[in-house]
């Protein structure tokens, strides 16, 4: 074990490969335990083409559950208070097409892309815990070079996070699902 520890401790970015695994792993057991999920599955990772790492079932409705981690280097603690970021975007650049036929080659996630972001707080407190948002109330891209609507479909690549947390995000994942449940219902 002690040479896998010098590896990880030497290699900033397999630590981070693996502290996302092991969320994802956490984050599966929590959705597992909801009383209404009745399916989860991993997600291809190497799928490109579909975003999410968890698909769930619940209440007969599917949802696509997308987790992130902080980004350790903008993590705060100050005045009771802790504040970070994650990184929300896909790993390759790719070729988005819009309603309006104008394409761009982007490394933004969609607006609708998924239903849930989940965010590991682990570099918060060295605790396993997450907070929540609806991919519809995440932040939208500001960069200069997207056209107005390009901006208004695309998520932003970088978003606050905070413990306690403030919406969009909540500690709980439940009343979200509730909420897109209902949505769908009608």
């Amino acid at each position: 074990m002690g040479q896998l520890t010098a590896i990880v401790d030497a290699n900033p970015s397999l630590r981070g490969m693996m502290l996302g695994y092991v969320a994802e792993m956490k984050l599966t057991k929590l959705l597992e335990a909801i009383a209404h999920v009745s399916h989860s599955m991993k997600c291809d990772d190497h799928d490109r083409t579909k975003k999410g790492d968890r698909v769930i079932v619940c209440k007969g409705r599917r949802f696509v559950v997308e987790c992130k981690s902080l980004q350790t280097n903008t993590v705060r603690h100050e005045k009771g208070r802790w504040t970070g970021k994650v990184q929300v975007d896909a790993s390759d650049k790719r070729e988005v097409t819009f309603p309006d036929g104008s394409t761009l080659h982007t490394t933004c996630l969609r607006v609708g892309e998924f239903d849930i972001l989940a965010v590991n707080l682990f570099a918060f407190e060295n605790k396993w815990r997450f907070v929540f948002a609806k991919n519809k109330d995440l932040p939208r891209s500001r960069y200069r070079r997207y056209t107005p609507q390009q901006q208004r479909q695309l998520l932003a690549t970088l978003v606050p996070v905070t413990w306690p947390p403030q919406p969009p995000f909540y500690p709980d994942v439940s009343p979200i699902l509730e909420d897109l449940v209902r949505e769908r219902s009608k």
